[in-house]
């Protein structure tokens, strides 16, 4: 089993006041990976304020019948300790490069949802699987031309040996002569990887030929076969 161990910098602290009638307990959580980061008070188990890192803001989800408590000046402390916490993940992680085990993916495999149809709507799916810590980064080309429109990551998957599988998929509309690629990146991996996906044309299916000349093939041995044995039955006679 390989060691469960997720690179994040987590900081809590906590602070607790008692009197004779009233205990309360207050707490501020930050913390950061590689994926983003969080930064958020807390009072008697309710979030009573958090950063919003996407909309660059800071948000206080408290309901209108409370005495409503800002804080002033939290957000952009909130950005400073993004900014110490990435520095902080970074030297820890090459403190510990030596000490955690890492793993490259050991299945990259490209493929699309449907039946390929040009002209038609559809969908590449880039999977990999085997790799240890996660996640893996994505990107998409098309004819060499990095494509980020139309392209979607889910969220790691555990395996049952403690590795990750993790898959991309990007909306296309396939044309003869498309090369499509999608290349991933690893921090076990020297270099980054990258598969090709060529839109060519559909080709017939030979199936029905194929299982009609392996019938007509055996017909043909079965009836050689029984001519043979007649022969030698009527010689030995």
């Amino acid at each position: 089993m390989k060691m469960m161990k997720m690179m994040v910098v987590l900081v809590l602290s906590g602070v607790l006041w008692v009197s004779a009638d009233v205990l309360h307990e207050d707490i501020n959580l930050s913390g950061c990976s590689d994926s983003g980061g969080e930064d958020m008070y807390g009072l008697d188990g309710e979030e009573i304020w958090y950063a919003d890192f996407k909309h660059k803001k800071g948000v206080e989800p408290q309901p209108p019948f409370v005495d409503h408590i800002t804080y002033s000046g939290a957000y952009e402390q909130a950005v400073a300790n993004q900014e110490i916490c990435k520095q902080n993940l970074k030297t820890l992680r090459e403190a510990l490069k030596d000490v955690f085990c890492s793993d490259p993916p050991s299945s990259h495999m490209i493929y699309t949802r449907d039946k390929v149809e040009p002209g038609q709507k559809n969908s590449l799916i880039c999977h990999v699987t085997g790799f240890y810590p996660a996640p893996v980064e994505f990107s998409w080309t098309k004819n060499e031309e990095n494509v980020t429109e139309g392209s979607s990551t889910n969220v790691p998957f555990v395996n049952k040996d403690g590795t990750f599988n993790q898959f991309s998929t990007l909306e296309f509309t396939p044309q003869l002569g498309d090369i499509y690629g999608c290349t991933v990146k690893h921090l076990a991996l020297d270099q980054p990887q990258t598969k090709f996906y060529d839109v060519q044309q559909p080709q017939p299916s030979i199936g029905p030929a194929v299982f009609c000349g392996v019938g007509l093939t055996v017909g043909l041995l079965g009836v050689a076969a029984g001519t043979f044995f007649l022969i030698k039955g009527n010689e030995c006679s």
